[in-house]
């Protein structure tokens, strides 16, 4: 048996003084780097400054040959370590292995595993939300939703599948397992979200096309459901009912600015008092709301996710003056029963229930922006353009070209003479008698407040 050597009995002291004496020689110039260390068993530490490296020499089919047993901390080396991977190598030797090539072997299997790792459909797909995060509009609401949805019902079905495994009948899963539950916008919305995510995985190298791209029609859509609205001929009814109504006056108010203004459920209920300007007679629904704790939804503001300006005509004023005096130290413009909550999506419908009506039939909160839009149009006094931005739709007249150029006109002015026109035509069929909208003349410029054009 061959002897011990003076360098297989170096401890992690005289390895550490090593090292420095090394560092100095380095340093001072007098030797330049590496400066191998013997560390025993044939193993060698290379100092190259600040840096070290573990190096095994050997010989192999008659070459000499040298392995790198990895990186080592100068400050705490960790001899013990280093020696178990130098006799690890010489065990492979003595097995006719080459070391360096077993290294390289497990070097492209932890390779291979995490690619396959980085490669399935959930990495890719977060991956992909990383960077719509990082670099879009996105708002962190939104960012929030997709992932959500994506966790609950895409990824438990294809998240552990390799994106490049996966074809056109595998993607269609998920949406159909949606589709089934009657959440037809949500398949298709989620649709969407696998096409871009499998797009991503073709621009980064993952996959060469798009399968994807073949789930377009796949999912049927259900029919549009039209939400019941009045005929026109009985606004004046409706009108006699509403003020009618003995009950809450937040309920009979929100109920009345609901109708004047034709807003949607949570644009409304989550209204706060900083988004009103009662001196321009303007009403400002934000893209999105600061969240309240406690309350669900409180962040959503206009429903495209874009900022609104909702003209206040004489009668909306007095309605938000009047819930000013009642609720004015309410988080919410239109407070609910319960302190720090709004009124309840059902309120409004709950009150139409209540003075006749059938929401399923007759009529329901969505009716009143039916029967505004109706209104107006019978009117013959507004462009389809104002109504429509209005309302909050991406609309209006002529074709897609002509709306790319449109996009950005606001038709403030006219939508001022709209609202308070709407508003003294509600007042006008308030007395029993029902007037057509073509019928009812008034001056429309008496009524209206100066509102600065906004830049």
């Amino acid at each position: 048996m061959a002897g011990i050597s003076k360098s297989d009995n170096l401890s992690v002291l005289a390895l550490k003084k090593k090292i420095g004496e090394a560092q100095e020689y380095i340093s001072s110039g007098l030797k330049s780097p590496p400066c191998k260390i013997a560390c025993g068993f044939g193993l060698s530490l290379w100092v190259m400054g600040d840096s070290g490296y573990w190096k095994l020499p050997y010989r192999y089919q008659g070459k000499q040959k040298t392995i790198s047993l990895g990186v080592c901390n100068l400050s705490k080396p960790d001899l013990a370590d280093a020696r178990a991977r130098a006799l690890k190598a010489k065990e492979l030797l003595a097995d006719g292995v080459e070391p360096s090539t077993a290294k390289k072997a497990k070097e492209l299997k932890a390779a291979a595993e995490l690619y396959q790792q980085e490669n399935t459909f959930e990495a890719v797909a977060r991956a992909w939300h990383k960077k719509e995060v990082e670099s879009s509009t996105w708002i962190p609401s939104h960012a929030e939703r997709i992932m959500k949805r994506l966790v609950a019902d895409i990824f438990p079905i294809l998240g552990h599948r390799p994106v490049d495994s996966l074809e056109t009948h595998d993607l269609l899963q998920p949406l159909t397992l949606v589709a089934q539950r009657g959440t037809y916008n949500l398949a298709k919305a989620y649709r969407q979200y696998i096409t871009v995510i499998m797009r991503y995985a073709v621009q980064i190298g993952r996959i060469k096309t798009n399968p994807a791209l073949d789930l377009q029609g796949a999912i049927p859509t259900r029919k549009p459901v039209n939400r019941p609205a009045l005929p026109l001929s009985e606004l004046a009814e409706l009108m006699s009912r509403i003020n009618a109504y003995q009950g809450l006056v937040t309920v009979k108010t929100a109920t009345k600015f609901a109708l004047l203004t034709g807003a949607r459920s949570s644009e409304f209920r989550f209204a706060r008092w900083t988004e009103f300007d009662l001196d321009k007679a303007v009403w400002t629904i934000p893209a999105e709301r600061d969240g309240v704790e406690g309350v669900p939804n409180s962040v959503r503001g206009e429903k495209m996710r874009r900022e609104r300006i909702i003209y206040l005509s004489h009668q909306a004023i007095e309605l938000i003056t009047l819930l000013r005096k009642l609720n004015g130290d309410a988080i919410f413009v239109f407070q609910g029963r319960k302190l720090g909550t709004p009124i309840s999506e059902n309120t409004v419908n709950n009150m139409l229930k209540k003075i006749g009506y059938n929401t399923a039939s007759d009529i329901c909160l969505h009716g009143f922006r039916t029967m505004m839009v109706s209104s107006l149009n019978e009117s013959n006094r507004f462009s389809r353009d104002a109504i429509e931005r209005h309302i909050g739709h991406e609309g209006g007249s002529g074709n897609r070209v002509e709306q790319i150029y449109k996009r950005n006109a606001l038709y403030l002015t006219e939508r001022q003479r709209m609202l308070q026109w709407w508003a003294d035509y509600l007042d006008a069929n308030s007395h029993g008698r029902y007037i057509a909208p073509d019928v009812f003349a008034n001056d429309l410029g008496t009524n209206i407040r100066p509102l600065p054009i906004r830049a």
